[in-house]
């Protein structure tokens, strides 16, 4: 969903603003396309450079983990114990389950209990990436098609109403999904897209009569 409102509200004041400038279609679908395809571009580098750290360290983490238990079996054995005993076990029975859990599989244990890892499920810089640029162009294509679609005469209104719409509709969904109060997540997402085609209209109005 973030994805998606970040394309809305992109791309949206983006068209918005050229055709403040102009009526002129090539130019607005040129910025338009432009703007998807650095957008998507940009979205798609930031998650998959993002989850890669994530990745990274979590290797590091469970590296570490490895080292720790082949050179320090008792200190980690004893370190599990503390935390069975910080999530309400009795001393002696987090000694037991710990002693248990270290014969069984003592790096499955710490994994889970102390680094909350799935060394079998790690962060996909790939997944991550492709999935933000697809949300993003998603979100990006409904104001630029709209723009480039509506008449002349009432093509920023339409667009604008489409966009309000389209926030909407992501903001029901985000607040579902997050199970949060669905106004409250509407109301910031419509008003900050209301708000950034407004600017840009206006800059986009101002700059075009300034050159004609």
């Amino acid at each position: 969903m973030l994805g998606a409102n970040d394309g809305i509200v992109s791309i949206a004041g983006l068209v918005v603003g050229v055709a403040g400038a102009t009526n002129q279609r090539s130019p607005i679908l040129t910025a338009g396309l432009a703007g998807l395809l650095a957008g998507a571009l940009s979205m798609a580098a930031g998650e998959y450079v993002s989850v890669s750290s994530q990745r990274d360290t979590e290797r590091a983490m469970l590296s570490k983990e490895k080292y720790e238990l082949a050179n320090f079996p008792k200190q980690e054995q004893a370190e599990l114990g503390q935390i069975y005993v910080s999530k309400g076990l009795s001393a002696g029975t987090a000694a037991k389950v710990a002693q248990e859990f270290t014969k069984n599989d003592a790096y499955a244990a710490h994994v889970d209990a102390e680094l909350a890892i799935d060394p079998e499920n790690l962060a996909n810089p790939w997944h991550a990436a492709i999935s933000s640029a697809a949300a993003f162009l998603g979100g990006a294509i409904l104001p630029l098609a709209a723009i480039l679609l509506a008449p002349s005469g009432s093509r920023i209104v339409i667009t604008f109403i489409s966009t309000i719409i389209a926030l909407v509709l992501t903001g029901i969904l985000s607040a579902r999904f997050g199970q949060s109060p669905m106004r409250q997540a509407v109301l910031r997402v419509t008003a900050g897209g209301a708000l950034a085609m407004a600017i840009t209209y206006s800059i986009g109005h101002v700059i075009g009569a300034s050159v004609t």
